[in-house]
């Protein structure tokens, strides 16, 4: 049996949008999870041929999917299919290092308030043991519309 359960208990994503792979722990407030970024993702085919970089807004999308898992995994109800993660803001991401195909993402994301009903994070990945994005973001958990089922 997993120490965890499935992302996608967790969380709507799914393939070819899902961008975590597996949790590797949760602490209450803390998440670590992974992704490995696929050598024949077809991104890479545009962005940029001969020295394929995954894009930024990608890599935000990582934490992102993260910081909705340990939201999930917060919930005293667990997860809802009538309530879904929603991005609210993002502030001050930054971008040290490229991340190539098949690179693995070491992610972590901090919960740092909440406050009406509103999450607030800082997250980070890693690939090797060196930081390629820090960024701050924040989520609120909105109601999904029949006319989106």
């Amino acid at each position: 049996m997993a120490l965890y359960p499935e992302v996608t208990t967790l969380i709507p994503h799914r393939p070819p949008f899902l961008w975590v792979d597996r949790i590797l722990s949760f602490t209450g407030k803390e998440i670590s999870t992974v992704k490995k970024i696929p050598e024949n993702l077809p991104v890479f085919a545009g962005h940029y041929p001969g020295n394929p970089l995954l894009p930024g807004v990608l890599l935000c999308e990582v934490v992102f999917q993260s910081g909705a898992v340990l939201m999930a995994l917060r919930s005293e109800q667990g997860p809802r299919q009538e309530r879904v993660p929603v991005l609210t803001r993002i502030q001050t991401a930054r971008f040290k290092r490229p991340v190539h195909p098949g690179d693995h993402l070491q992610v972590s994301v901090h919960l740092s308030e909440e406050l009406a009903g509103v999450a607030f994070f800082k997250g980070n990945i890693k690939v090797a043991g060196r930081t390629v994005l820090q960024v701050e973001f924040s989520c609120a958990m909105a109601a999904v519309s029949t006319a989106d089922r």
